[in-house]
């Protein structure tokens, strides 16, 4: 539905992976996007954001010696009990280029 309402063309690959824990989910979203990326050949990795699926993408592009950008790079809460900040942090330090938001408060 979401595709069809904006009218934009659906995902060449869907991973169908939810409802697991957050280290079975990564490791399973690891397998699939490495055999993507085998298949695909890409220059770089764009990932974006600070979930598992974004930690994985890195992950996979990176041991396969692919480059990797992350897009809202730097985003900081300093707490690590936050799956989300240890994606972040991981993510940030395995990516080649480092795409930082910056908000402006007013």
């Amino acid at each position: 539905m979401f595709f069809d309402e904006l009218k934009i063309p659906k995902p060449a690959y869907n991973l169908g992976i939810s409802s697991k824990s957050h280290g079975a989910m990564t490791g399973r979203m690891i397998e699939e996007i490495e055999s993507i990326l085998i298949k695909e050949k890409p220059d770089y990795v764009l990932v974006y954001g600070d979930t598992n699926s974004t930690l994985a993408g890195a992950l996979a592009a990176a041991k396969l010696q692919i480059k990797v950008a992350h897009v809202e790079a730097g985003l900081r809460s300093f707490n690590k009990k936050m799956p989300e900040e240890i994606n972040r942090i991981l993510t940030d330090n395995i990516s080649n280029l480092l795409f930082v938001l910056q908000s402006l408060l007013c």
